[in-house]
């Protein structure tokens, strides 16, 4: 199949050479110039829309997997609403299927329940506004969309609490008792490569084992033999805080494997290879 990933970065790379070595003809888009193998490169700013008119548009499928790189509330906006306001004006009645990269940040929900796809996300603040607004275009528009709503995902120089445990600046909030649901990028790479062949919705990319945040800090402070971290306050917060375990088992019934079910072993592996987050 000929494929574009757009926003070739922490996943959107791996992703678009993952599907080269499966054989596909792929190209990829970032904000500037770049060179991966096997994969033909375009630069692209989302938010501009005369930037896609020297993107090709005979493409069989394209992942939508921009970042806003930790801009504010306003460029957050314009990458996730504007830029797929442009990318579905571009693609106009074109034949193609559409993949997101959500986020479960639009679940709302504080009660530490269980929350799947069919969950209400009323209430949601912040980011998460942005997100279901792009959502809803890609569920309007005339082409087949599949949204795959991911968990915090962390990897080789990728996650924050741990990156703010290393640095001994965690703390510790709520009693510890706030359920953290995460995800390994190899397992989200596997996931977008899975929504190519199964039918189009919403599903949810989450690892097997919600943990609270007192239960990841000691067991990082018992592998790194460090000091679990005190309770505080977190003084800036990009999203709205939340409290819920999110259930992957409708994106599970698909036969979707999980490298790495849950965090122990995710970390685990970074840990062991001296790949944690910086």
């Amino acid at each position: 199949m000929r494929i574009l990933v757009i926003g070739c970065g922490y996943v959107g790379l791996p992703l678009a050479q993952t599907l080269a070595r499966m054989g596909h003809q792929v190209h990829g888009t970032r904000r500037s110039d770049f060179s991966a193998s096997g994969v033909t490169p375009h630069a692209l700013d989302v938010t501009d829309r005369s930037s896609f008119e020297a993107i090709p548009q005979d493409f069989d499928v394209i992942y939508y997997t921009p970042s806003s790189s930790r801009g504010d509330a306003s460029v957050h906006q314009a990458v996730f609403v504007d830029g797929t306001t442009h990318l579905l004006n571009w693609l106009g009645d074109t034949v193609t299927r559409l993949i997101f990269t959500s986020s479960t940040s639009v679940y709302p929900q504080t009660d530490g329940n269980w929350v799947d796809e069919t969950a209400n996300h009323d209430g949601a603040t912040g980011t998460a506004i942005n997100l279901l607004q792009a959502e809803a275009l890609f569920q309007e528009s005339p082409q087949v969309a599949t949204i795959l709503r991911v968990a915090g995902i962390y990897g080789p120089e990728r996650g924050y609490l741990y990156r703010q445990f290393l640095k001994d600046e965690a703390v510790i909030t709520q009693g510890g008792s706030r359920w953290i649901n995460m995800i390994h990028r190899d397992d989200v790479v596997s996931a977008l490569v899975t929504a190519l062949n199964i039918p189009p919705g919403i599903y949810n990319a989450s690892d097997d084992e919600p943990l609270t945040q007192r239960a990841f800090f000691e067991w990082l402070a018992k592998e790194l033999n460090k000091t679990v971290p005190s309770e505080g306050e977190v003084q800036k917060r990009k999203r709205a805080v939340t409290n819920k375990r999110v259930s992957n088992a409708k994106l599970k019934a698909t036969d979707w494997q999980l490298k790495y079910p849950n965090f122990r072993e995710g970390y685990g592996a970074l840990i062991s290879e001296g790949q944690g987050g910086h």
